[in-house]
């Protein structure tokens, strides 16, 4: 941390005896602009994606920003933010790795063995992503979490036979986009 040294003005009698000043926290709107670029090249490189990394990026920086009256005083701020899209790139690396091995659940072990790979899948789990919520909320928690339409009702307040319908559509809409890349579920 730097720090200054000024006079100490709280007593007349002892006004050239110096005592530490705290420097100015740089403001965070300053800091964000100079690591940008830099930290969203870090998450690319972690992730492999520009779109994640920029994600990444910002959700480092949120945190950041939380937290700038703190960590703006460190002595490498700079690296705290990277230390964030590192363990969040972990993350993702692990969260992209099951939904990997879900696939096979979702789409018949045919479709891995016909050449689908990891961005792919990253792919189709991101148009899980944006289904109808409830069609979303069933393919994950049958496919992902692997349970039973029971459970998965019990979990979303509806019947057996409405999980099963949310399946159905979300499959099918997903079906759609798989072919785009020449896959037939």
């Amino acid at each position: 941390m730097d720090v200054a040294v000024g006079p100490d003005l709280s007593n007349d009698h002892n006004a050239s005896s110096e005592v530490p000043l705290i420097a100015a926290l740089e403001p965070f709107e300053t800091f964000y602009r100079r690591e940008y670029r830099g930290v969203v090249g870090l998450a690319a490189v972690l992730g492999g994606d520009r779109a994640a990394a920029e994600d990444l990026a910002q959700e480092a920086f949120a945190a950041t920003m939380r937290h700038w009256d703190r960590v703006g005083r460190m002595d490498q701020p700079a690296a705290w933010v990277r230390r964030i899209v590192a363990n969040k790139s972990v993350s993702r690396f692990r969260r992209v790795m099951i939904e990997v091995k879900a696939l096979p659940k979702l789409f018949g072990n045919g479709a891995i063995e016909h050449g689908l790979d990891t961005e792919i899948a990253i792919d189709i789990w991101r148009e899980v992503r944006r289904l109808p919520k409830r069609q979303a909320q069933a393919i994950a928690l049958t496919y992902l979490a692997d349970l039973s339409r029971r459970a998965v009702a019990e979990i979303l307040g509806c019947s057996e036979e409405t999980v099963k319908t949310h399946l159905e559509r979300g499959r099918e809409r997903l079906a759609d986009h798989l072919a785009e890349y020449g896959e037939k579920p």
